[in-house]
């Protein structure tokens, strides 16, 4: 799959999905667009994507300040002239206690990461998304938005609120050669994690490399075929 001449917009490029992610990105040839809250959690990824022959500029911006994300995101339409895509990996967990122990705080901490930063990306970068010949919104999602239980109301029910503003975005594609679509999780292991635990099998897990993989196959199917499409990479 090749990516040549397009730029991708990674939001959350600093957390545990990012490396894997922008490189797979890069290696396809894209220019990658990587966010993060700061730029110290970026400088080791983009020397590594420079070395490896790729790409990637790194930028600080908060994703829940919806003023901050509009103003970064026009910049980056400005700077590079087109954004064919904007990959979603924010992320954040909290558990709970049950539906009357859960402390509503964490449905507020989780809205902001989870919920508000979902508006504010796909807002920014919407008109530039419709206008590209292959857009693509991806959004990385879970598992427990489709099985939620009592000890993760909250996490469950903001992952699902981001799954149904990408289903809305999606509509909103509807007629062009952009497309929205979500990918499925039960949770991701990264290499760091295999080598802190080499005798766990983390069943069910997702490795970043495999969803990397399937982030840059969404852009090899016309728009219409993964448009508002759930790909599921777990039972």
């Amino acid at each position: 799959m090749s990516l040549r001449g397009s730029v991708v917009v990674v939001a959350g490029a600093g957390g545990g999905a990012g490396a894997a992610v922008v490189h797979r990105l890069a290696l396809a040839g894209a220019t990658v667009v990587m966010a993060n809250r700061t730029l110290d959690s970026l400088a080791e990824l983009t020397s590594e994507v420079a070395a490896a022959g790729g790409t990637a500029h790194p930028y600080a911006v908060d994703l829940v300040d919806e003023a901050a994300t509009a103003a970064w995101a026009a910049s980056v339409v400005s700077e590079f002239g087109r954004v064919d895509g904007l990959v979603h990996l924010v992320g954040g967990w909290r558990g709970g206690k049950g539906i009357t122990e859960t402390d509503l705080a964490d449905w507020d901490w989780l809205s902001d990461l989870l919920v508000r930063t979902v508006q504010h990306t796909s807002r920014g970068f919407h008109d530039a998304l419709r206008a590209s010949p292959n857009g693509r919104f991806v959004l990385v999602s879970a598992a427990a938005a489709s099985h939620p239980t009592a000890k993760n109301a909250s996490y469950a029910a903001a992952k699902a609120a981001a799954e149904a503003w990408t289903l809305a975005v999606a509509d909103s594609f509807s007629g062009s050669a952009a497309a929205a679509t979500i990918i499925v999780v039960k949770a991701l292991v990264t290499p760091a994690m295999r080598a802190a635990k080499p005798e766990a099998t983390f069943t069910g897990y997702t490795d970043v490399a495999d969803l990397a993989e399937a982030i840059v196959s969404r852009w090899a199917k016309p728009a219409d075929k993964v448009n508002g499409e759930r790909a599921w990479m777990t039972e």
